[in-house]
Formats: structure tokens, sequence, C-alpha cells
């Protein structure tokens, strides 16, 4: 499976972004997707995923309400619309995949497939 994030950019707080991953390799909607992101010198954290069966959602507590995850099967892409931007979202956003997980499981135990980070940078 291959990833490809796309999206990131500056923005000043309080404004939205939308983050896209194209998924290629095998069949889309047999697997989670999700996004992580890594602040710099902090370690990497879940933000949101979306089951591969029923398309129910699951969030990190800080983007609760604010971030929205989406997948369209048809174009192998999720999405990830960012709204009310905080500084403290500033970071490198990575798409992810794990094969047949719930978006709660996937946010305990991560993701077997990943792409390449898209930065993110949200000024105060």
């Amino acid at each position: 499976v291959q990833l490809q994030a796309s999206g990131g950019g500056l923005v000043q707080a309080g404004g939205s972004l939308r983050l896209s991953c194209a998924v290629s390799g095998r069949r889309f909607s047999s697997y989670a997707t999700g996004w992580f992101r890594q602040a710099p010198g902090k370690e990497r954290e879940f933000v949101t995923a979306i089951s591969w069966s029923d398309d129910s959602t699951y969030y990190a507590e800080s983007v609760k309400g604010r971030f929205t995850i989406s997948r369209a099967n048809a174009k192998n892409t999720v999405y990830l619309q960012m709204n009310s931007l905080k500084p403290e979202d500033t970071a490198v956003y990575y798409c992810a995949a794990r094969y047949r997980t719930t978006a709660q499981t996937m946010g305990v135990i991560g993701a077997d497939y990943w792409g390449q980070g898209t930065e993110v940078t949200v000024s105060s």
C-alpha cells in the first residue's frame, strides 16, 4: 500500500486547511485509514482514523469538534478537514493505513503503512 499526502501549508490561527491522502496498491475499502502528526521535538501522535467496514470515526481529544476525517472510496482518497486551527496544531501530518481495523484500534496500536508527511504550520 502506498500513501501520498498533500495539502499542508501555512495558515493563521483560526483558519482552515484540508489534507488529502491518495492510497494505491491494494483494495482501499479493506483498510482503515487515518492521520497522525509529529510536532517538532515531540513524538508522533494519533489524530484521527476511519474504520474499514462502517466508516466509523475516532478522534484524539485535542482535535475533536475541529477536525473531520472522511474518505471517498471511488477516489481511493482520505481527507482531513481541519478548522479552527491553533498554533499547537503545527506539525508534520502523516496519513496511514491498517488492514481491516477499526478506527479506535488504529488509534491505539498504530498503522502498518505510512505516507510521507505534509507540513502544517499555524501562525499565531
